[in-house]
């Protein structure tokens, strides 16, 4: 019986590290070969020089496995370096079917404290590098499937945070890049649908480089059982959404963990008020949403997760 994931290729960023590479090392168990791309910096805030080592040594554990794969050390918030590594999985396997994108980086600090280059350096690698490798995917599958005629096989999975839904008081930068990829993840399904491709978006919670802070305080498993917040707990949804079964999921969010998938609405209206005249008057809102606001708890923010009871740790 064949593999779900048999004859495809796939990237995965950052996958050198703790979710990508739980997730490449998952895409290859079901038989796809994989271009494992990090850029290998040492720090979590994308501090240290760059290293081939993290995405060979993952490279080279999936071909130890049987499978098929190469390290790409590329850096894609740089727009020709991710046009590099769409290519490089080309060149290599005659196609690219799957990208997943995980690469990040942290600066945590307090809205009122953050420096310019904190918010540019995050945005520069979540957002823009999921567009950077996003861009180039999806000019390969239009390509593709005008010159086949009918549509042809993709599959984009995104890397958003349950900080984008929940909020987090100390990551500005990286709660508005995560809310600008669940974004440009439902733009990108709606533009790709017809060529084939789906592209859908997980919240992952999992104890990594990235969350060692957030985390610290949660037990993991006793003797030999698996931590709750292990990255293999996220894998088997990405490797899902790459699939051929996942044909009809596409532009959805998904918030993963610990054995829990959960798909979350798109924001509904909570409440409407209409004005009695042609526009409405400072007097008329005040009566209309004082009291709305007046029956919420103090300092209530707009929090998916929290309606889905799903609050970190």
């Amino acid at each position: 019986m064949p593999l779900p994931l048999q004859g495809l290729s796939a990237v995965v960023t950052g996958a050198g590290r703790g979710l990508g590479r739980a997730e490449a090392l998952e895409l290859a168990r079901l038989g796809a070969a994989v271009v494992v791309n990090d850029y290998g910096q040492a720090g979590r805030d994308g501090s240290g020089e760059a290293s081939a080592g993290p995405a060979e040594e993952v490279a080279a554990e999936i071909r130890a496995a049987g499978g098929a794969a190469l390290a790409h050390t590329g850096d894609v918030s740089d727009f020709r370096q991710a046009g590099e590594l769409v290519e490089s999985a080309v060149a290599a396997f005659g196609k690219l079917d799957i990208l997943v994108n995980n690469a990040g980086i942290l600066r945590d600090r307090m809205v009122f404290s953050m420096a310019e280059e904190e918010w540019d350096a995050v945005l520069r690698v979540h957002l823009k590098g999921h567009f950077n490798t996003t861009r180039f995917a999806a000019a390969h599958w239009r390509e593709r499937s005008k010159r086949a005629g009918e549509p042809v096989f993709g599959r984009i999975v995104n890397t958003s945070s349950e900080a984008f839904l929940a909020g987090s008081a100390g990551q500005p930068n990286y709660a508005a890049a995560k809310g600008g990829i669940v974004g440009l993840t439902t733009s990108t399904a709606l533009a790709l649908g017809k060529y084939g491709v789906t592209a859908n978006a997980i919240c992952p919670r999992a104890r990594t480089r990235m969350t060692e802070d957030v985390f610290a305080g949660v037990e993991r498993a006793s003797g030999n059982g698996l931590d709750p917040l292990a990255p293999e707990h996220v894998a088997p949804l990405v490797g899902y959404l790459a699939s051929p079964a996942a044909a009809r999921v596409n532009g959805q969010l998904l918030v993963v963990h610990g054995g829990m998938v959960a798909v979350v609405e798109r924001p509904r209206v909570a409440a409407k008020f209409d004005s009695k005249q042609d526009t409405f008057t400072y007097d008329e809102l005040e009566a209309a949403l004082g009291p709305y606001y007046a029956d919420r708890p103090a300092g209530e923010t707009f929090a998916a997760a929290e309606v889905l009871g799903l609050k970190r740790g």
